[in-house]
């Protein structure tokens, strides 16, 4: 059964001027360790690169926060929700610490699809919940 629905577009400048002004800082605050690692890799061959897979990042855990109902507030955190991808390329929702236990208690999954275009980043998350029997 569908949970929630999210779903969020976020202007690629504006990320890219908040490092500008913040620099790494900022990337540090949005993005996990092991997504940390992967922006550093992407925006050392290709800034460009870098500053799209940053936006992709926020906008699909802005859709996460909203497709749970919870927004940016505990026990949702920029750090606890990740965005990984299978080997296929398939983006999905990896969830962390007191954010995961809260999901699980709950019974739910989500699906995310992520894209970004010129100057936008756009995502899309669904939140299900296994039925109880």
């Amino acid at each position: 059964m569908i949970y929630g629905i999210g779903t969020d577009i976020c202007d690629i400048r504006r990320i890219e001027a908040s490092l500008e002004r913040h620099g790494e800082r900022f990337a540090g605050k949005i993005l996990s360790e092991a997504e940390m690692k992967t922006w550093r890799a992407r925006s050392a061959r290709w800034p460009a690169r870098g500053v799209r897979y940053l936006a992709t990042r926020f906008s699909a855990k802005e859709a996460f926060s909203k497709a749970v109902g919870l927004g940016m507030r505990m026990p949702m955190t920029w750090k606890l929700c990740e965005v990984g991808k299978l080997s296929s390329g398939k983006p999905v929702i990896v969830l962390h610490g007191v954010l995961k236990e809260w999901c699980e208690a709950r019974g739910l999954t989500a699906m995310v699809s992520v894209t970004d275009e010129t100057d936008y980043a756009a995502s899309f998350v669904v939140v299900e919940q296994k039925e109880k029997p």
